[in-house]
């Protein structure tokens, strides 16, 4: 990882995101969101993962996050990207439906190929820029940046229009997330 992306002080608040190796659509089917909302409601339950937002696109998801005092945040997203890549890429072999599963296995296989670390398929890209919010007006700029990334991409005209983001929690619907209000 990156000097510059480390976490330091695990009681701040860190902006991460990353993405699905060549930024395959992977998430454009409901199959494979569950898998990674069901692991992230797990790292809230069991590992202390706090989310204060986040957002899930078709290749890549943005959250504001912190910990409580069980985990270390990059412990904790450590585990989550493993889980995540072995169940996602396990429902994509398994999903006889899944019209791009060849061509989606094959870019997972080629990618771990070309590392030292990953044996069967490589998922994730490698880095997760977490990015340390210092300021209010730091996490309220993200705060935006996470919401209207739906919004940006023409996929919604509203934030909490868009399923899979935590904008909704904050207009005060029902979210798929629990989250806890940034300051």
């Amino acid at each position: 990882m990156s000097e510059k992306y480390k976490v330091r002080d695990q009681d701040s608040p860190y902006f991460i995101t990353f993405a699905v190796v060549e930024w395959v659509d992977v998430f454009t089917r409901q199959l494979y969101r569950d898998i990674l909302l069901d692991s992230l409601r797990y790292c809230q339950k069991e590992k202390g993962l706090v989310v204060y937002a986040w957002c899930l696109m078709s290749n890549h998801i943005h959250m504001i996050v912190g910990r409580s005092a069980e985990n270390k945040i990059e412990e904790i997203i450590r585990d989550f990207k493993k889980f995540t890549s072995v169940h996602i890429c396990r429902a994509i072999e398994q999903n006889e439906r899944e019209s791009r599963r060849s061509w989606m296995l094959d870019i997972f296989r080629r990618e771990a190929n070309d590392s030292r670390k990953h044996e069967k398929y490589k998922f994730w890209q490698n880095e997760y820029h977490a990015v340390e919010l210092f300021y209010n007006e730091m996490i309220d700029q993200k705060l935006d940046y996470v919401h209207n990334n739906p919004v940006e991409a023409g996929i919604v005209e509203n934030a909490e229009d868009y399923l899979y983001s935590s904008a909704r929690n904050y207009a005060g619907l029902n979210g798929l997330i629990e989250v806890e209000f940034a300051l």
